[in-house]
């Protein structure tokens, strides 16, 4: 008689049974969790009583791949699979993992994000070498300053697969006998990473899920390199090499493989692309790809709207909207800087389409538990929960899923190259220069650690950057506050008073040696009254475009009073020079607050050559030019 809900387990070895106990009661104690019927752990015990299975570490031991789903189905598969990553703990001590080629990030306490506590070492060949390599990455897991991902542990495995094949091809013994390895082995197994990366060669070690080997690559290169001289080392800092008698030019043989590679940076969409990106028309295909309604159209409009990180939409929360003082604000973590809860405005429609997936997840989660979740959950929950590993709605969908489908739309719309939604964020990025933010505004909004890498973001020109520094004024030497910034407002302003201001700048001023004259009656056209003393007048203003001019006449006067004849008369020259180091002090002040200083440091608009280019060797007498237009007004042609 079938009773719902009863796994009969009596007819099972006492330590098969065990195991399945200890591995249910562990199940339901994670957070984060699989799905697993009534009808898949009885299918699970039914194996087992038709197999005589003992124990599953015999089954999992002796492999499972290649049976059939009658033999047994994959939710059997998967049960077991997860219960012996928990045996593993309980079976094997710290040292045993070491003797059997694998360690357990549980026994240290540490579980990185979307891993496995397994992580195995077996595909190095040779045993010191790979007891070398645990020795460091148990040091790591003990060590507060333990790696956040599992990305540098699989460099370091894969540096030490790399050599340890490489040394099994080429050593004496198969290297084997680390005593006889030395300098001439460490240079040869770099020059052959060299060599397989120059001609796209595939690694000696390494095997993909699929069954291929990775191509090298300058990249891997670098992080085997890096990682394989860490690794050896920390083999004489920890005493082992002498333990072990390795030659120390072996160990120390290993080349540095450098800080980074220069990428090229991902530009902008093009207009047709970012036209094509958010048509109608092929956004519905992105929604008909989106099989369970996940949301990833959600996801893509608001990336391209908020040049947000796709980690950051993916993992939205599910109160991450709201209006304060009637601005819609989206709130989201920028976890890659260590921003927590951030908020930015964003646009209406983007507001409207979040509120109604909102709406979606919450039947969802009706409808999955019957009830509203409560007050104390609702923070918890995921805007775009995963079907998957989910069972209280706190796991958002994975930002590989979203990149899988995204790729496959954009394959579909035939667009003429490879395009990844990353770009949106240097599109928005660009757009904000260009509409009038500096690069201080853009860091803080897209979430950036410094300004160089807002930089990575942003193309921009040098005829932008002309148009930026000329519009930063601050008073010359001769004003009563030299220095005082006089345009160019550190706040952000709209389109319409941006215009005004250029305007207002371009009819009040005239240029100058040096700078901007201010003085009216000579900007009308009219003579200086004071003989062209522009730097003791409180009518001549400082540009971001003079700031290297100035620096060079500082240093000029700098050098003048350092060899004065005494020192009354050095005192005298730094007085007389103060008023003009106060105004290029607070024009580098200015420059700094709009994120701009590091630009006009570079970009000198005096510089002699700029005279060669055309533009300023071309030149026509103005009588020539005026009588140019006499034809055209007495017949009246074009």
């Amino acid at each position: 008689m079938s009773q719902p809900g009863l796994v009969n387990l009596y007819a099972l070895p006492p330590l098969l049974r065990a195991e399945i106990q200890w591995g249910l009661h562990t199940h339901a104690q994670a957070a984060q969790h699989s799905e697993w019927t009534t009808n898949g752990i009885r299918n699970l015990v039914r194996h087992c009583q038709r197999g005589d299975i003992t124990s599953l570490m015999d089954l999992h031991d002796e492999g499972y791949k290649d049976l059939t789903r009658k033999q047994m189905d994959s939710e059997v598969r998967k049960i077991i699979w997860e219960v012996v990553n928990g045996l593993r703990c309980v079976y094997y001590s710290p040292s045993d993992t070491k003797d059997a080629g694998f360690l357990e990030t549980d026994h240290f306490g540490r579980r990185f994000k979307n891993a496995q506590s397994h992580f195995d070492i077996t595909n190095v060949p040779q045993r010191w070498l790979r007891d070398l390599l645990w020795d460091h990455l148990t040091e790591w897991l003990r060590s507060p300053q333990c790696p956040r991902t599992r990305g540098p542990f699989d460099q370091m495995r894969r540096a030490a697969v790399e050599l340890g094949v490489f040394l099994q091809a080429d050593a004496p013994e198969a290297g084997h006998d680390p005593t006889v390895l030395r300098r001439e082995h460490t240079e040869r197994f770099a020059a052959d990473q060299r060599h397989r990366a120059r001609h796209g060669l595939p690694s000696l070690g390494m095997v993909l899920v699929d069954g291929r080997s990775p191509t090298v690559t300058d990249l891997s290169c670098q992080f085997v390199f890096n990682q394989a001289r860490k690794l050896l080392y920390s083999a004489i800092t920890a005493g082992h090499a002498e333990r072990l008698g390795i030659d120390t030019g072996f160990l120390t043989a290993i080349p540095f493989g450098g800080t980074g590679l220069k990428q090229r940076s991902r530009n902008p969409f093009s207009d047709d692309v970012a036209r094509a990106l958010m048509d109608e028309t092929n956004l519905r295909g992105l929604e008909e790809l989106d099989l369970n309604d996940r949301g990833l159209r959600d996801i893509w409009e608001t990336i391209v709207a908020t040049g947000r990180r796709c980690s950051e939409v993916v993992g939205l929360r599910l109160d991450c909207i709201g209006r304060y003082r009637g601005l819609a604000m989206l709130w989201h973590d920028q976890t890659k800087v260590g921003n927590y809860n951030e908020g930015i405005r964003i646009p209406e429609p983007v507001y409207h389409r979040l509120d109604a997936r909102r709406t979606k997840t919450l039947q969802l989660f009706e409808k999955r538990y019957g009830r509203i979740p409560a007050a104390a959950e609702r923070p918890g929950l995921a805007l775009f929960p995963s079907r998957i590993r989910n069972p209280n709605g706190r796991q958002p969908i994975s930002y590989g899923h979203f990149n899988q489908r995204f790729r496959t739309w954009i394959a579909g719309l035939d667009l003429g190259g490879a395009y990844v939604a990353h770009q949106a964020r240097h599109t928005l990025a660009t757009n904000l220069l260009r509409a009038g933010a500096t690069l201080t505004h853009i860091r803080r909004y897209l979430g950036q650690l410094s300004e160089r890498m807002a930089e990575h973001y942003v193309k921009i020109t040098n005829s932008d950057l002309e148009d930026v520094l000329n519009t930063v004024w601050v008073a010359g030497p001769g004003a009563p506050n030299p220095g005082e910034l006089l345009s160019g407002d550190t706040t952000p302003i709209d389109r319409e008073t941006a215009l005004a201001l250029a305007l207002d700048l371009s009819r009040c001023s005239t240029p100058a040696d040096g700078g901007f004259c201010t003085y009216q009656p000579v900007v009308d056209g009219g003579a200086c009254p004071w003989k062209l003393d522009c730097e003791n007048c409180d009518n001549f203003v400082l540009s971001g475009a003079d700031l290297l001019y100035w620096r060079r006449k500082a240093e000029q006067w700098r050098s003048i009073a350092e060899n004065a004849p005494d020192d009354a008369t050095a005192d005298y020259l730094h007085t007389v020079f103060e008023p003009t180091a106060k105004a290029i002090k607070g024009l580098e002040q200015a420059l700094a607050a709009l994120g701009i200083l590091d630009e006009a440091l570079t970009l000198d608009l005096r510089r002699p050559q700029d005279y060669f280019h055309r533009t300023w060797s071309t030149a026509f007498r103005a009588r020539d030019l005026a009588a140019l237009q006499a034809p055209d007004e007495t017949t009246g042609q074009p």
